[in-house]
């Protein structure tokens, strides 16, 4: 898949944008602070109707607008359709196909992107939460029963703490409802769990040969989807859903003396290896850098494999980050088969013999014009 077109209204620094993209690779140039990131930013808001800079969508409502409105047209192998978010300080509306769509989990997942920036080189070694965050993106645009269950398991926590927090210091509570609330949870949590544990086993097989490639088969990684209790290729749902409910009888009394909810996909974590050391605690920047570069290269191919269509891959200001070796493997990976979208102050430095086709845009005060080509 590709977009061809991208129109902004009231985004950002933009009051209004249009242009038109190559389905090979895509270069922003311009110093910082002109909205070069504010265009990556975005395209990643029309595919997951979210930024991943701001929780707060009223930030990217540009000065003294009523609303922000990003529309695109996406060409996938059935044929093309336009897209659309509208922000306003009330909230959005997404449309698919001119349709306004109720839910966003149906919205979600007509386009995909993979965002690679500088804070994603500490997805290695940043917090559990970066992590998991890493895991519901991706997932969420590849499946949309993962979404689903996702949601619904958010929204249950939420009543579950809640409930646990107003009963913290009361000897009211009503076991009753307290055990719903945990058969829900449990079953949402178990399709979680059981969905998460496939996708990193998946994620790891392409992992693993590119990881070689770039450390020139000096390196085997490894992936571990790290749980409060055992999860295998064998575990079902039901095992997983028993194994939660027994947590959370277990540990009982400690959630409702803390108030929240201590066990479950929700504090899980993701852990990498390198030659069986924890590359997380042990290893060195650079293998920290190539463990997130394989990664991210390692999801564009997975992503085809579940959706039948390579994502658009976002590159902001990310190509100043690596060295050259990590540099040329990157480019050469995504070359003819993935449009790509780069944001760069300059081209000194980028192996420009790698860049196939390139149209080039400059990016100056929120004004977007290509050059000639």
């Amino acid at each position: 898949m590709f977009l061809r077109q991208l129109k902004l209204k009231g985004y950002r620094n933009y009051e209004e944008a249009d242009a038109s993209f190559s389905r090979h690779i895509n270069v922003f140039l311009g110093e910082n602070a002109q909205g070069k990131t504010n265009i990556m930013e975005s395209i990643y808001v029309l595919s997951m109707a979210r930024s991943h800079r701001t929780a707060n969508d009223k930030e990217l409502i540009g000065w003294e607008q009523e609303f922000a409105r990003v529309t695109g047209v996406v060409e996938k192998t059935n044929g093309s359709y336009p897209m659309e978010i509208i922000l306003t300080k009330k909230g959005k509306r997404a449309k698919l196909n001119h349709l306004e769509q109720k839910k966003l989990s149906r919205y979600i997942g007509n386009f995909n992107v993979i965002l690679f920036a500088p804070e994603d080189l500490s997805l290695v070694k940043g917090s559990p939460s970066v992590r998991r965050k890493f895991l519901d993106m991706e997932m969420g645009q590849m499946s949309t029963v993962y979404l689903y269950h996702l949601v619904e398991y958010q929204k249950i926590l939420k009543q579950r703490n809640a409930y646990l927090k107003q009963n913290r210091k009361s000897r009211t509570l009503d076991q009753t409802y307290l055990s719903i609330l945990n058969e829900q949870l449990a079953a949402e949590g178990a399709e979680v769990l059981k969905q998460r544990f496939s996708f990193v086993k998946r994620l790891q097989n392409w992992a693993q040969p590119i990881h070689s490639d770039i450390s020139q088969g000096k390196e085997t990684l490894t992936l571990e989807y790290a749980s409060s209790f055992p999860v295998t290729d064998e575990t079902n749902t039901d095992k997983l859903m028993a194994d939660l409910l027994n947590q959370y009888e277990k540990h009982k009394k400690r959630e409702i003396e803390q108030g929240t909810t201590l066990y479950g996909p929700h504090r899980d974590d993701v852990r990498f290896f390198v030659n069986d050391k924890n590359v997380q605690t042990y290893g060195s920047q650079g293998q920290q850098r190539t463990t997130a570069l394989s990664l991210k290269l390692a999801e564009i191919e997975l992503m085809n494999e579940m959706t039948g269509e390579y994502p658009v891959l976002l590159l902001d200001d990310v190509l100043s980050e690596l060295d050259d070796d990590r540099q040329t493997h990157l480019l050469k990976s995504i070359q003819d088969k993935v449009q790509t979208f780069l944001t760069t102050t300059s081209l000194d430095g980028v192996k420009k013999e790698l860049l196939h086709h390139p149209r080039i845009f400059t990016v100056q005060s929120g004004q977007i014009e290509m050059e000639s080509e």
